[in-house]
């Protein structure tokens, strides 16, 4: 898979096969429109995506568009990055967060 230098905006639909699926770990952020949090964080998740797009996928669901996702989750709180590795979920982050914080978790699952 090349490098994905953007955060890829993932549905309910390819969920499985963009997330679930994928040969590398991914990094989805379940956000919302209305959501000012995530919006700030948004700008933080593109540069993780231009600089780690080789090591790691990030995933954007918005929920209100894509529920199935987000229950299946349990997503209660919004934002809420989830780190997804072969199909298991390996770290579960809730809230805005620095830019190193994310990176630590990164660097803890990337291949």
């Amino acid at each position: 898979m090349n490098a994905q230098l953007t955060p890829v905006n993932v549905s309910d639909a390819d969920f499985e096969q963009l997330v679930l699926n994928s040969d590398r770990p991914v990094l989805v952020d379940f956000w919302a429109a209305w959501c000012g949090p995530c919006r700030t964080l948004a700008p933080t998740l593109d540069e993780l995506a231009r600089e780690h797009g080789g090591q790691v996928t990030i995933a954007k669901v918005n929920v209100d568009e894509n529920p199935r996702a987000a229950q299946a989750f349990g997503i209660r709180s919004l934002p809420t990055l989830v780190l997804v590795k072969d199909a298991e979920v390996k770290e579960t982050v809730v809230g805005v967060q620095p830019k190193s914080r994310l990176q630590e978790v990164i660097n803890r699952h990337s291949v």
